[in-house]
């Protein structure tokens, strides 16, 4: 069995795990709100955002400097005396990470590109910022591990297949200890990107309300590191898969979806019932919504607790697998309440297929949380999590 020796997140929710745990009780998210400078046309949306101070990357390494790295260094910075301990427990060589990311350092290209059409200098950009590789190759070199490394980009699956392909590397014997994580930034050019698609939403997003018109993009990240050794949570299944149905849009029956989550109960040995709680993929998407409550209500009934946590970290893009991993972690860890869908401003569908979406706070019945990331081009993930100590 894989266990989670250790977290750190930071987004919206929190800048770091136990900040993200208090605030999760209360429900609020400092990070998320209006903000300027982003849409084109001087348009303001809601977006969550990391409004602290992040790391500093040095000189040494400015070939990697980007927001993006210097969110994965904040979530480091909570877990290293984890990761040294494994370096210093079974070497250099036979630590791995493997990340997710969509943007890399899309934005400091974007602002690369603003500067140069303008005959400004740009002194600050380096080519090897934007490459979808590079986080984890910063991780890399930053921690001087010598094992296997390399970065997911599968959309808002990115950092959920890292997670995946973490276990693997651990259970192939390629590796003892694995970080995994994630890391995306807010950018100009996805905000831009989904607002053409008229799946933004320049409020607050309302995932499963009769009135949701789009996403809230969010930025953050998180990092796990997984081992053999016994921890209270452990990595209980898996599953994923590739319908390409569609470049954006959901199979309408959601094919995909249902395989991933039937696959990962199978891995896990467990039946729809056993699950405690669901961590909906829930974007607030017309299409997205319906289309995963329908799946959801196919296996799972109305029987099993259900709720999308976006409106409290925006939709991270890569890094949203594994932050609401985290988060389902951190329920697990702590015996928190689970967090309920905010039906205020709209209420729910009625058009939905009816299954199990919290109204209110309740504790977790069962110590297993199932956590759903449903990509662009048909990219599924599914991950089951438990309490086992």
């Amino acid at each position: 069995m894989i266990y989670i020796s250790a977290v750190g997140t930071i987004s919206a929710l929190g800048k770091t795990a136990a900040d993200t745990a208090a605030n999760l009780i209360c429900g609020k998210a400092p990070g998320m709100r209006l903000r300027e400078g982003w849409l084109s046309g001087n348009l303001s949306a809601v977006l969550g955002g990391v409004d602290d101070n992040l790391p500093a990357i040095p000189a040494s390494f400015a070939d990697h400097h980007s927001r993006n790295n210097q969110l994965l260094l904040a979530a480091l910075g909570q877990i290293q005396p984890q990761v040294d301990e494994a370096v210093n427990k079974y070497g250099r060589e036979r630590v791995g990470i493997v990340l997710g990311t969509s943007t890399s350092g899309l934005d400091e290209a974007d602002r690369h590109v603003s500067l140069s059409h303008h005959q400004q200098p740009s002194l600050a950009w380096r080519y090897p910022q934007q490459e979808l590789g590079d986080p984890s190759r910063f991780l890399r070199r930053w921690l001087g591990l010598e094992g296997p490394a390399w970065t997911h980009s599968t959309a808002c699956s990115s950092s959920a297949r890292a997670l995946i392909s973490g276990r693997r590397l651990i259970e192939a014997g390629l590796a003892d200890a694995v970080i995994v994580g994630g890391a995306d930034t807010l950018s100009r050019m996805p905000i831009n990107g989904f607002n053409s698609l008229e799946s933004l939403s320049r409020t607050l997003c309302q995932p499963f309300a009769r009135d949701r018109n789009g996403i809230t993009i969010g930025e953050g990240a998180a990092l796990m590191v997984l081992t053999r050794e016994p921890q209270p949570v452990a990595l209980l299944g898996v599953g994923e898969s590739s319908d390409a149905w569609h470049i954006s849009a959901p199979h309408p029956q959601g094919e995909g979806a249902v395989r991933a989550i039937k696959q990962a109960l199978s891995d896990a040995k467990l039946e729809p019932r056993d699950i405690g709680y669901i961590n909906l993929h829930g974007t607030a998407t017309p299409l997205n919504d319906q289309v995963e409550a329908g799946v959801v209500s196919a296996i799972f009934g109305q029987q099993v607790p259900c709720s999308s946590t976006k409106p409290l970290t925006g939709h991270t893009l890569g890094a949203a697998g594994i932050i609401e991993a985290a988060i389902s972690t951190l329920i697990l860890q702590h015996g928190l309440p689970l967090p309920p869908q905010d039906f205020r401003a709209s209420p729910i569908d009625p058009a939905l297929p009816e299954c199990g979406i919290l109204r209110q706070p309740q504790p977790l019945r069962l110590p297993v949380v199932m956590s759903n990331s449903f990509a662009f081009g048909g990219n599924n993930a599914s991950i089951i999590l438990g309490r086992v100590a």
